[in-house]
C-alpha cells in the first residue's frame, strides 16, 4: 500500500507544478516495492480525486488543476508498459467520455486497466458526439461500454446516449458501466439514466465489469421515470387526504 506521507508529498508537488519531485515520488515507492498498478490505484487516483475536488470547491486555481492533471497523465503514460499483463479474456471495452468532458484522465487510466487485465480496450477519449460514440459501437461491438464523467452538466447526454443505445436494443449483452466524480456525488444517478452498472474508483471497475449479468430492463430507471412515480404518488396522497 501506499503511505499518507506519500500521499501528501505527491499532491503537495503536483500543485507547484514540480514534475522532478512527482517523478521521485513515484520512483520511490516503485522502489519499495510498490507495483504499477497498485500506484494507479492507491496514489494517482485518489490525488486526481482530491485535485478534482480542490477545484471544483475553488481551492486551487485553474492553472494549478492545470498543471497536477498534466504530469499526472505524462506519469500515467510512462507506468502504462509496467502493469502486469493477464491472460487475454477475449473480451472487448470501450470507454469513453461524455462530450464536454476535459478531465480525460480517469478514463485513460481505467482503459490501462483493463488492457492490464487481459480485455481487448478502445479508449474513445472525449470531445465525440453521440452519434459517433453510437456508430463506433455498431462497429465495434464491445462487451462493456464504460463512459466517464466529472461535470453535473453532462448528465443528460450521457443519458441521452443510453436511452438511444437502449431503444435500439442491437446489443442486448453489452453492459454499460458508469464513473467519474458526476457519479460519485449524486448517489443513485447512475441508476436513473439506465446504466448497468457503476464503479466509484478505479479499483471498483474490473469487478463491476466481472459481474455478467445486465440489469434486468424493469429495473434502469432514468430521471424522467423517477419524476413521473414521484408525481404520481404526489398525486395519490393528494386523493388519499381529500
Amino acid at each position: 500500500m501506499v503511505k499518507e506521507e506519500t500521499l501528501a508529498r505527491y499532491l503537495e508537488a503536483l500543485l507547484q507544478g514540480d514534475r522532478g519531485t512527482c517523478r521521485s515520488v513515484i520512483e520511490e515507492t516503485m522502489q519499495r516495492g510498490v507495483p504499477a498498478n497498485s500506484i494507479y490505484l492507491h496514489l494517482i487516483w485518489p490525488v486526481m480525486a482530491e485535485i478534482e475536488r480542490l477545484s471544483r470547491t475553488d481551492r486551487i486555481t485553474s492553472v494549478q488543476e492545470h498543471m497536477a492533471t498534466r504530469i499526472n497523465r505524462t506519469i500515467v503514460d510512462q507506468l502504462q508498459n509496467k502493469l502486469p499483463r493477464r491472460p487475454a479474456k477475449h473480451k472487448k471495452a470501450a470507454i469513453c467520455c461524455s462530450r464536454e468532458e476535459l478531465q480525460e484522465l480517469g478514463a485513460q487510466m481505467i482503459a490501462d486497466l483493463f488492457e492490464s487485465d487481459g480485455w481487448q480496450v478502445r479508449f474513445l477519449g472525449g470531445g465525440l458526439s453521440n452519434d459517433d460514440i453510437f456508430g463506433y459501437i455498431n462497429e465495434y461491438a464491445p462487451d462493456v461500454l464504460l463512459v466517464y464523467g466529472t461535470s453535473p452538466k453532462q448528465a443528460p447526454e450521457v443519458r441521452r446516449l443510453i436511452d438511444r443505445i437502449r431503444s435500439v436494443n442491437a446489443w442486448p449483452e453489452m453492459r454499460i458501466i458508469v464513473s467519474g466524480g458526476l457519479f460519485n456525488r449524486a448517489e443513485g444517478l447512475w441508476e436513473e439514466i439506465g446504466a448497468d452498472g457503476f464503479a466509484a474508483t478505479a479499483a471498483e471497475v474490473l469487478q463491476v465489469a466481472a459481474d455478467e449479468q445486465p440489469a434486468p430492463a424493469a429495473d434502469r430507471r432514468t430521471v424522467n421515470r423517477r419524476k413521473r412515480r414521484q408525481q404520481a404518488a404526489a398525486q395519490e396522497e393528494m386523493v388519499l387526504t381529500e
